[in-house]
């Protein structure tokens, strides 16, 4: 198999067994760096994260990690990931919003985002851990938006909990079942539309809502 380190960063939970065997202890750190860069850096939103650590979890099942070791870690390193994503936000978000004749950077949107903010920050951060892309950009738009950092750390906390224990727990006892292994993309693709799953109800809810608020005044 010719070495192409851009398609195995990209499809890091596809390669994960060949890198544990390759790099023993180094995995960990590989892995802390993927999780962080993914939920903390917000030009990449396309690492891989559901699948990875859905992956890990079987593989650490399998023997080749530490499962206590391996959780503990990436969810500091969702933890970092998501601080920083929010300081960068907080940090450069209001410059981003200086110019008053800027078209695309209002003051009116960034109004609106301290706003919404208010009303649904903490939800928010904690449901988009489980959307992908979305994770990667609701800090920063926090931050942006300046929610109060120990609010937004909190929530952050829940939602790693839930997203990085959740799904290395299904992947430890699970990941290895014969015909989920031959099912792995389905299985993402089931990962992912049950991520998606809480913004889709919202949504529904909301609609109803506003239906049902607006046929009471007529």
């Amino acid at each position: 198999m010719d070495f192409n380190p851009i398609d195995i960063i990209l499809h890091l939970d596809v390669y994960l067994d060949m890198l544990v065997n390759n790099y023993g202890l180094w995995i960990y750190a590989i892995l802390f760096l993927v999780i962080f860069c993914e939920t903390g850096l917000v030009v990449m939103p396309f690492l891989p994260g559901d699948s990875l650590l859905f992956i890990a979890g079987a593989v650490a099942a399998g023997g080749g990690m530490d499962p206590v070791l391996l959780a503990g870690l990436l969810m500091l390193a969702a933890i970092l990931g998501d601080s920083t994503n929010y300081i960068i936000g907080r940090t450069v978000g209001e410059k981003l919003f200086s110019n008053p004749n800027s078209k695309i950077f209002r003051r009116d949107y960034l109004q609106k985002t301290h706003d919404f903010y208010d009303r649904h920050g903490g939800k928010t951060v904690t449901l988009a851990r489980f959307l992908p892309i979305l994770r990667t950009f609701a800090p920063f738009v926090a931050g942006v938006g300046k929610m109060p950092f120990a609010r937004f750390f909190m929530f952050s906390i829940l939602g790693t909990v839930l997203w990085v224990g959740g799904l290395v727990t299904l992947g430890y006892f699970f990941g290895n079942v014969p015909f989920i292994k031959k099912n792995l993309s389905l299985l993402v693709v089931g990962i992912i539309l049950l991520s998606l799953l809480p913004m889709i109800l919202s949504v529904i809810r909301s609609r109803f809502g506003n239906a049902a608020s607006k046929a009471g005044t007529h």
